[in-house]
């Protein structure tokens, strides 16, 4: 007999970097791109951020978390992840959402990277101006 566990998925960007979460309901186990989440963010802090939106809810341990994430670097990863799971765990559990949009987890972090522009170094930066 097979058994079916309730499956909720969403997606967390951040800067450049995109994390798709699946939420099964499970005793805690986390894989980020089939890796540990310890092996993966070596950062006790990232790990905390990561991990607020359960704090918030009270679902430690109650969801298995298998992640893949792309792009980025680790805090950018990290805030993707953590937007994920929050976005995940509003479908879940509509009665959260509140307590996940007034603590922020929520909302998509906006800030990119500004590009460059032509005739200029760098996005802002400018090349040396000589009168003479």
């Amino acid at each position: 007999m097979t058994e079916t566990r309730t499956e909720f998925s969403a997606t967390g960007r951040r800067k450049t970097a995109v994390a798709r979460v699946r939420l099964l309901e499970g005793d805690g186990k986390w894989k980020i791109n089939k890796r540990e989440l310890a092996a993966y963010f070596p950062s006790e802090a990232l790990r905390n951020y990561i991990a607020q939106p359960l704090t918030l809810t009270n679902t430690v341990g109650k969801y298995d978390i298998h992640v893949k994430v792309s792009g980025g670097g680790n805090a950018g990863q990290a805030g993707a992840l953590r937007h994920a799971i929050a976005r995940a765990l509003s479908i879940a559990d509509r009665t959260q959402r509140d307590v996940l949009k007034s603590s922020g987890c929520l909302t998509r972090d906006p800030r990119m990277k500004e590009r460059k522009k032509p005739g200029q170094p760098g996005a802002r930066k400018r090349f040396q101006f000589s009168k003479r």
